[in-house]
């Protein structure tokens, strides 16, 4: 990550409000029923934490990583508002130590990786899981563009179901969804997104 990109989003994430609100994205919050009722998870890029937060409410042992210094500040503060607990690294995901060990990692719209990069990260992400582990993901698609309403300006970044197929088509369980659907999460998304969701467990 450059010096350029970090202050851009630690500037971005440096006030009161939290830019993409509180609650958690709504197809995470939506998986509640497949997410096991204990163990750990893994967060990444987890902004202001309001996903890892909810794993926590969810019984899970949260990991929430960043690189923004104000963004891991205010998931604390959200976690205490909720009642829970989390554990927060800062660290730019590829220049990271990749734990492992983990039941479930969330990735909720991560796209800031490079297409290059995007296989070592994808390698990391099924490193990071325990046999059986359940993977989660959600990100914008190429029609994006269109909307103009967030994410990546650049198409390379944005995921198709060959993408994700690709990397992760040999889970369990194994299910994309494709969807166009209205977004209001805080300030920064907010408006008609195109959206593609990944569930799959880790073959044992």
């Amino acid at each position: 990550m450059t010096s350029d990109q970090f202050n851009r989003w630690e500037s971005r994430f440096a006030g009161e409000d939290f830019v993409f609100g509180t609650a958690p994205c709504a197809f995470l919050a939506a998986c509640r029923d497949v997410l096991p009722k204990q163990g750990r998870a893994l967060a990444i890029a987890d902004g202001e934490g309001r996903n890892g937060v909810f794993l926590a409410e969810c019984g899970l042992s949260v990991l929430s990583v960043d690189f923004s210094p104000s963004a891991q500040a205010k998931a604390h503060k959200l976690a205490a508002a909720r009642g829970v607990t989390i554990e927060t690294q800062r660290a730019d995901l590829l220049n990271w130590d990749w734990p492992g060990g983990f039941d479930v990692v969330a990735g909720i719209f991560f796209q800031f990786v490079a297409a290059a990069d995007r296989p070592r990260i994808f390698q990391n992400i099924r490193d990071a899981l325990n046999p059986g582990g359940l993977l989660l993901i959600e990100g914008y698609r190429p029609k994006q563009l269109d909307y103009n309403t967030g994410g990546p300006s650049c198409a390379d970044d944005l995921y198709t179901r060959e993408i994700l197929e690709q990397a992760f088509g040999d889970f369990d369980r194994f299910s994309i969804r494709e969807y166009d659907a209205e977004i209001a999460e805080g300030s920064a998304h907010v408006g008609m997104s195109a959206l593609i969701d990944l569930v799959g467990f880790k073959p044992r």
